[in-house]
């Protein structure tokens, strides 16, 4: 029996060269099982979109540099009624800048080295990490809304970002010369990766809750966070080691699952009973159509930076890197309804509710 599972009503639409990386991958010594996701697409030698377990190894490179890369979902406050899109435009800046709080006994509040307060702390980063503002477009399942205390007439942030240079600095310093080979998870080795992996694992999470509050500070709006999970990491399971790309997971509770910034998001709660054969992990957005040399490629020529602003949707993307608007364009991801799609006839999920994007942030130049 092969040891890769694709989760796709359709297998044929799921990259190729994806497909490939994920077979590189079950080639690996003790690699017992692994699972495409609906959103599979091809990376940097390693496919996202994808989990993997092994009884007995973990592999770093697996997880990547980017080590608790996750997303956290805001209700906010704010009224959606009195939310002004110009004005919330105009008042978004000074974002990318370094943090004025004290990013020292932020971190040390959660339990993690002060010594790592960074200038990246409270930053976004780039490629394709967010802040989008968004407003419930329907509600799906109108009794498990209810029961989850959350509020119809709010407007919603969502923040996607990570570990920032920490993640890459662990797996540099983890970095193995045969990447396949793989480090026993009862080694001296695998306990100082994994030590390394859960500092950057809780950074990540102390950044997006520092990003929410500075735009929330912005534009004089408060909120609780309603969920953050993380889409790449390594966790025991099932006696063995559970590697996640690009993948969220299926047994932390509730899970937000975006479209691309032109496209709609998803509020929704896993279902336990059909997660087994998913390893417990679920697509974790749309997934990438075209890589970004291509999306680049194909779009500059066509548009110009300002039909980039705006979206299908009606939504505005503040986005001032001329080359990062082309590459992270709604043409350039999947369909975020066909992910949803194949998540739920996979029996993975229970969709609560659909979220249209107002406002998208990526950078800004000042």
């Amino acid at each position: 029996m092969s040891k890769v599972t694709l989760i796709a009503r359709d297998p044929s639409r799921l990259d190729r060269l994806a497909l490939d990386q994920l077979e590189a991958c079950a080639r690996c010594r003790d690699m017992a099982r692994i699972v495409g996701l609906p959103d599979l697409h091809a990376g940097n030698g390693i496919a996202v979109g994808a989990a993997f377990w092994s009884p007995t190894h973990i592999w770093p490179h697996l997880v990547g540099s980017d080590i608790g890369c996750g997303m956290a979902l805001w209700e906010t406050d704010l009224p959606l009624r009195k939310f002004r899109l110009g004005t919330a435009e105009r008042k978004l800046r000074g974002l990318d800048a370094p943090w004025a709080g004290d990013g020292a006994a932020a971190l040390d509040e959660a339990g993690l080295p002060p010594s790592l307060a960074s200038p990246a702390l409270g930053t976004i980063g780039g490629g394709n990490h967010f802040v989008e503002f968004q407003r419930i477009e329907a509600v799906v399942d109108e009794a498990r809304f209810a029961a989850l205390g959350l509020a119809q007439d709010r407007v919603w942030m969502m923040v996607h970002s990570g570990s920032r240079g920490l993640g890459q600095a662990v797996l540099q310093a983890h970095r193995q010369a045969d990447v396949g080979r793989g480090i026993p998870g009862d080694s001296s080795e695998a306990n100082a990766y994994l030590a390394d992996h859960d500092i950057a694992l809780g950074w990540a999470i102390v950044n997006r809750q520092i990003i929410a509050g500075r735009f929330g500070e912005c534009l004089g709006l408060g909120g609780r966070r309603v969920l953050d999970i993380c889409h790449n990491s390594v966790t025991p399971h099932q006696g063995g080691w559970l590697h996640r790309k690009g993948a969220a997971p299926a047994d932390k509770g509730l899970v937000t699952i975006p479209g691309s910034r032109g496209d709609f998001s998803y509020l929704v709660e896993p279902v336990e009973d059909g997660a087994d054969h998913a390893l417990h992990s679920l697509a974790h957005g749309a997934g990438r159509k075209w890589s970004r040399k291509d999306a680049h490629a194909r779009l500059s020529r066509r548009f110009k930076v300002a039909d980039m602003q705006r979206t299908g949707l009606g939504s505005h993307v503040i986005c001032e890197d001329r080359r990062l608007i082309f590459e992270e364009a709604p043409d350039a991801y999947k369909d975020i309804g066909m992910v949803i799609a194949d998540l739920e006839q996979a029996g993975l999920i229970r969709n609560i509710a659909k979220l249209r994007p107002l406002l998208s942030y990526k950078t800004r130049a000042a």
